[in-house]
Order: C-alpha cells, then sequence, then structure tokens
C-alpha cells in the first residue's frame, strides 16, 4: 500500500460518501442547474445552493450567494485580481506568494496596468503585518496574502494584515488554498473582502471544484460572461449574485463530490481537523528535526503552521531524493519549488527546493514513521542521491536494496 504525504497539492483519498456521491450524481442529478424547470434541474439547482449554504457556513460569509463557484484557487485568484484592479492601482503582495497570484500580478505590471510592492518574509516565512502598513499607498487598492505557504506551512497573522487594510480602505485578497478546510476562517472576522479556495484539498472534495467569496465591498468586473440560465433578456451579465460571476454550465457532478466532503467535515469540525493534522505534522517534524542531516524551513512553533512540512537532506538532491522515495518506498512526496519560487528564494532553497511532505485527515501515524525513516536512510545508505544520480530513481532503488 502506497504512503501518500501530498495533500498540498491534492487530498487522497477522498472520504468514502464522496466517492458514493458522485455515482449518484451521475445518475440522478443530469439536469443542468438554473436551466430549466423540470424536476431533475431543480434538484441539481438545490444540490448547488446546499454545497454554496456549507460553504457559507464554514467560512462565516455575509451570504451564501455571496460565494462563487470556480474551477479551482487558480481560476478564483484570477477573478478576484482582474476583477478588482484598475489601470493606475497599487497592489501590495508578498514574495512567498504562489504563481497563481504573483504571476497575474507580474502580467499586470509588465504591461503597465497596476504598480506592485512585494512584501519579504521572515526566515520561517511569516511576513510582518507593520510590513504591509508601511507599503500601502494612496492608490493601494489590493492586497493579496497567502493564508499558509505551500512551501514552508507557515500561517500568515491574516486577521492583523486585514485590520491594517480595512483601515486604509483598501480590498484585502487572502488565497486559502493550504487552508479551507485545515485551519478555522471568519472572513468577517479577519475583514477578508476576497477569499479563492480550491475544493480538491483540504476541503477534501473533487478536482475541478473551487470557489470565490466576493463582500459587499468588493465590486468585481466579470471573469467570463455568458449564459446564466436566468435573467437571460439582459444584454450584459447580470450584477445579481452569484450570478455575476458565474457563466455557463457548473460542475454539478463536482459540486456534489465537494458538497459530501463538506458534510463530513462538518460532522467532525474544523478545529478537531486541525488538531488531527498537527499531531501529525509534530511527529513528523520530531522525527526530521532529531537527524542533523535533515534541514526542516518553516516556523520552529507548531501552532504557527499547517500540515506542510519541506525538508532537505543533506548532500542529496532533493528531485532525486522524491523518486527515490516512490521507487523504493512507495511514497508520495513533491519535490521541487512547487510553483512558489519566491518563498524558496527567501528561506535560501533556490533553484533545486525542497522536498514537500504533507500529511492530511486520513494519513496514519506510522505513515509518518514510515517516511522519516526513509529520508534518513537516503541520508545515511543512499549517496548516489546526488546531482549525478538525478532521474535514475530504479538504480538507487536498487543500490538502496543492496546497502540494506
Amino acid at each position: 500500500m502506497a504512503v501518500y504525504l501530498d495533500n498540498a497539492a491534492t487530498s487522497f483519498p477522498k472520504p468514502a460518501r464522496v466517492y458514493e456521491q458522485l455515482r449518484v450524481s451521475l445518475e440522478r442529478y443530469g439536469g443542468c442547474p438554473g436551466r430549466g424547470s423540470h424536476r431533475m434541474a431543480r434538484e441539481a439547482d438545490g444540490l448547488l445552493e446546499e454545497t454554496r449554504r456549507l460553504l457559507n457556513e464554514l467560512f462565516h460569509a455575509e451570504a451564501p450567494e455571496r460565494i462563487a463557484f470556480t474551477l479551482n484557487a487558480t481560476d478564483a485568484l484570477n477573478m478576484a485580481i482582474k476583477g478588482s484592479v484598475r489601470p493606475g492601482d497599487h497592489v501590495v503582495t508578498t514574495v512567498a506568494e504562489h504563481n497563481s497570484v504573483a504571476r497575474p500580478l507580474n502580467r499586470l505590471e509588465q504591461d503597465g496596468v497596476i504598480r506592485v510592492t512585494r512584501v519579504g518574509v521572515s526566515p520561517e516565512g511569516v511576513v510582518d503585518p507593520d510590513e504591509i502598513r508601511r507599503a500601502l499607498a494612496v492608490r493601494t487598492r489590493l492586497v493579496a496574502v497567502l493564508h499558509a505557504s505551500n512551501v514552508t506551512g507557515a500561517l500568515q497573522p491574516i486577521a492583523d494584515i486585514g485590520a491594517i487594510v480595512r483601515a486604509r480602505e483598501g480590498l484585502f485578497l487572502v488565497d486559502a488554498s493550504q487552508t479551507a478546510g485545515a485551519v478555522p476562517i471568519d472572513v468577517q472576522g479577519s475583514r477578508i473582502d476576497l477569499l479563492a479556495f480550491p475544493g480538491h484539498k483540504a476541503l477534501l472534495g473533487p478536482p475541478g471544484t473551487g470557489g470565490l467569496y466576493v463582500g459587499p465591498r468588493a465590486a468585481l468586473r466579470p471573469w467570463r460572461e455568458g449564459g446564466t440560465g436566468v435573467l437571460s433578456e439582459l444584454p450584459l451579465q447580470p450584477e445579481v449574485w452569484p450570478y455575476a460571476m458565474e457563466a455557463g454550465s457548473p460542475n454539478t457532478l463536482g459540486l456534489a463530490g465537494l458538497r459530501a466532503a463538506l458534510q463530513f467535515i462538518g460532522q467532525y469540525g474544523v478545529e478537531w481537523i486541525r488538531r488531527h493534522e498537527l499531531s501529525l505534522t509534530a511527529r513528523l517534524l520530531e522525527g526530521c528535526r532529531a537527524d542533523p542531516r535533515l534541514i526542516v524551513y518553516g516556523p520552529a512553533a507548531l501552532a504557527d503552521r499547517v500540515a506542510v512540512v519541506s525538508v532537505t537532506v543533506e548532500g542529496c538532491e532533493p528531485g532525486a531524493v522524491a523518486a527515490w522515495l516512490d521507487e523504493a518506498h512507495q511514497i508520495a512526496v513533491r519535490a521541487g519549488l512547487h510553483c512558489a519560487p519566491g518563498a524558496h528564494h527567501a528561506i535560501g532553497t533556490l533553484p533545486k527546493g525542497t522536498i514537500r511532505i504533507s500529511p492530511g485527515y486520513f494519513t496514519r501515524p506510522e505513515e509518518i514513521d514510515c517516511c522519516v525513516a526513509a529520508l534518513r536512510t537516503a541520508a545515511d545508505r543512499v549517496p548516489g542521491l546526488t546531482a549525478r544520480g538525478a532521474g535514475k530513481p530504479a538504480a538507487l532503488a536498487r543500490a538502496a536494496e543492496r546497502s540494506r
């Protein structure tokens, strides 16, 4: 049985009810929501509204209709950024952002549409709210900050940042890709105007799902325009929510799976899930820190991180180690830059990156122990895991077998 420790990319496995709901939905919810008055269309419409309601409760949002469904967090972030900024605007962000934030901003800046200030982070990957305050300018419209790093696992003080941004009347965008479903989020309490989240990570839903919460202070231009099933007589995209940001037929099947996942999360509570995942993270950190050849990145305090741990093995290529873990031990992790080169620059791991280990809800303690033991083996018994050995995991696995 493979050990899956790549939940920061996508959660696996999903709750059993998600798989069952996908099957049932294919058989039952064949209609297109909002596109007909027949029973199947009404049932599909009800499914979407129930999913919206569950998300609204989870995030303590303003109203269910303020949540627009998207393809993923990348889609939601593009909607938020490109829908909110205007020519001449100033945007504040951090150097640790995922490319889903960095690249849209880079493009707008390169095209001369906006000006961007990128705030640095500490060696542990944490942004100082006072640095955000000092970066704000007269024309600052948007502040975009990740809730937790997908490289270091560092949690950002979004409530403190939100208060600063609100006092200056800017819009606050939070990328919750690593926290939605794993960390309690209160968009009103943290003064978040825009919250982007994927459905397939800690929310435990299927790929192809996600959403964007749009608070009442944010007036977004539509990211895409087209059919909504209602108000079809209007020549432009309706301004009524959620139709203002939803055009075209939705991913009803995927959202049915997401609804089942949200029901599962609601049964246990995000606080309980966070405690469970942090207990696994503590076990992982303790095991890695006990070996000086395993270099761990990110916050020292457990409360300041999520279940994402970046490690390098002294003298070894991260990519080669990850490939060897897969072939020799059937352990799935991710190596490289994790689509966040700025974060790696901040912690000094460019250009090779790190080995990222990310437990999830279904990870077992013995799987953590198995991973730690394999990392120690990589450092101790497999000296070939260097630049010269990259790309030859099968040969390295055989070498590891011979060394036992």
